[in-house]
């Protein structure tokens, strides 16, 4: 057989014979006189296995070690572990699915910063009415993103801190005047007198445990210094001065 008749006669590419070959997984033949390479049932059963093997997910480096056992005492332990392996992934695949299932099934449906945690995802949605404000928009965008980013062990006291800030009504109704306060100075500039008052109210609405090195956190993060650059320079100058008030409070 040549190596066209080969790869069909297996369901293959010609490209993956040859990649076989190289990575000396299939015995390349002699080339005949005509200098053809003339390939035979050994080959064939070969291939076919290779096939098999890696249909059933093994890479490549566990089906050389296989094909290299001839007696195949090691195909048993190599497939155990592959199922094993499967397991841990349906598993976890499955755990995902009820995670989407939760978010798609939430009342507030998706929440327009994509997904989040169901219990973020609730508190954004007890927030909705207030989503015509470009500040809280970009609050909302803020902390998914942290939600993302912190480690998983500070994952649940960030939710459980911004469950403190929006997780009442009395709390979302200054979380709404602090917005407000704050969208009214998209013009304006640092020096505005707005500024402090917005500060005030910003400060306010932060729960302790949200920033607990708040004041480390104004100086160094680069997250917050990015957040500062996509504020109206009246905006910036009044969180800055909401972290220095609790700076001052937690001291």
């Amino acid at each position: 057989m040549r190596i066209g008749e080969l790869a069909d006669v297996v369901g293959v590419t010609t490209r993956a014979v040859r990649h076989y070959h190289h990575l000396g997984l299939l015995p390349e033949p002699e080339r005949r006189a005509n200098g053809y390479r003339e390939y035979g049932l050994r080959h064939a059963v070969v291939l076919a296995r290779i096939r098999r093997l890696t249909e059933l997910g093994l890479g490549l480096a566990e089906v050389r070690d296989v094909l290299a056992d001839e007696a195949g005492k090691d195909l048993v332990k190599v497939l155990t572990e592959l199922d094993e392996d499967l397991a841990r992934q349906e598993e976890a695949l499955r755990e995902r699915r009820a995670r989407l299932r939760t978010l798609l099934d939430a009342a507030g449906g998706m929440p327009a910063e994509g997904p989040v945690s169901p219990e973020l995802a609730a508190l954004f949605a007890g927030t909705a009415h207030l989503s015509d404000s470009p500040m809280a928009a970009k609050d909302r965008e803020i902390i998914a993103f942290l939600e993302t980013a912190v480690p998983d062990g500070e994952r649940e006291r960030l939710v459980s801190s911004v469950g403190e800030a929006l997780g009442s009504p009395e709390a979302v109704a200054r979380a709404g005047e602090a917005y407000a306060l704050l969208d009214a100075l998209a013009g304006a500039e640092p020096d505005d007198p707005r500024v402090e008052d917005a500060a005030v109210a910003l400060a306010g609405c932060i729960p302790p445990g949200l920033f607990p090195g708040i004041g480390e956190l104004d100086q160094h993060d680069n997250v917050l210094r990015a957040f500062y650059d996509d504020l109206a320079p009246a905006q910036a100058e009044a969180v800055r001065r909401a972290l220095r008030i609790l700076t001052e409070e937690r001291r």
